[in-house]
């Protein structure tokens, strides 16, 4: 089977509007006889609002509880996403880490995927359907629905690519592509065709915004290559690979940085 992973982050999926859009980009990959598995984030700002329903109702809320509440932004959104298929025609639906099972081993809040049991979403993916898993979560060994680091989806969806052996990870986001420093400050910045996985894991640890560095690192410890672009344009994007695979003469290839920031010497 030729598979491809789609993950598409809380920006993407923001709207009803914007779920739509990202419905047909997973109907375009169908149509080029992909078998795609689509991991999609919580809609843009609701795993804020869970969050801040935990902290009022008490400063000591459980961490464990905490998961089970933060976890439903990303299965909304993926009951929307799948529906929408439906709606069209297609044969899809939402998977729940725990109905995977995806499982996880670590401390609540930060948790760590260490297996995906691939059985029922491959005869899933035999029959025709799209499955659509929810980032961001897992199971621990006690049968507790546990979260990753905030930004999680995005190593959900690079280890979705590892365990089933995907052709491709593509993430989908707001933006198109990892550019030489943030473009809404620097006009003049530049889009990079293809960075090294080290090169991105330095960008995004020191204020890069595109990609969490504990994802990057899972990218780059499993050398799956990620292809990052935007939801809402047809332009290229960025390739993280290996160094081998990129040939440039920048001897510097981009600039991060941080606000607010105060230094005494």
């Amino acid at each position: 089977m030729k598979i491809i992973v789609l993950k598409f982050g809380g920006t993407s999926v923001g709207s009803l509007k914007k779920i739509k859009t990202v419905v047909r980009i997973i109907i375009s990959y169908v149509k080029k006889k992909y078998k795609v598995i689509v991991v999609s984030s919580a809609m843009g700002g609701v795993t804020n609002e869970l969050l801040a329903k935990t902290q009022n109702i008490s400063k000591n809320f459980p961490e464990e509880e905490k998961d089970v509440i933060l976890s439903t932004g990303e299965q909304i959104a993926c009951a929307m996403i799948a529906g929408k298929l439906k709606d069209l025609g297609y044969k899809a639906r939402s998977w729940l880490g725990w109905q995977i099972p995806i499982i996880t081993r670590g401390n609540y809040s930060s948790s760590r995927i260490i297996k995906i049991h691939k059985k029922n979403i491959i005869n899933y993916l035999k029959k025709g359907g799209i499955p659509i898993i929810t980032g961001f979560q897992g199971i621990n060994t006690d049968f507790r629905i546990t979260t990753l680091e905030r930004g999680g989806s995005d190593t959900s969806a690079i280890l979705c690519a590892k365990f089933f052996k995907a052709d491709r990870c593509i993430i989908y986001t707001d933006v198109k592509g990892v550019y030489t420093t943030d473009p809404n400050l620097i006009k003049s910045a530049k889009k990079i065709d293809k960075i090294s996985y080290e090169e991105m894991l330095e960008m995004a640890s020191l204020g890069a915004k595109i990609m969490q560095p504990a994802s990057i690192q899972e990218a780059r410890l499993n050398r799956i290559e990620i292809d990052v672009r935007s939801t809402f344009s047809k332009v290229k994007g960025t390739t993280i690979t290996k160094k081998k695979n990129i040939f440039s003469r920048n001897t510097i290839r981009g600039i991060s940085f941080t606000k607010n920031d105060a230094k005494i010497t």
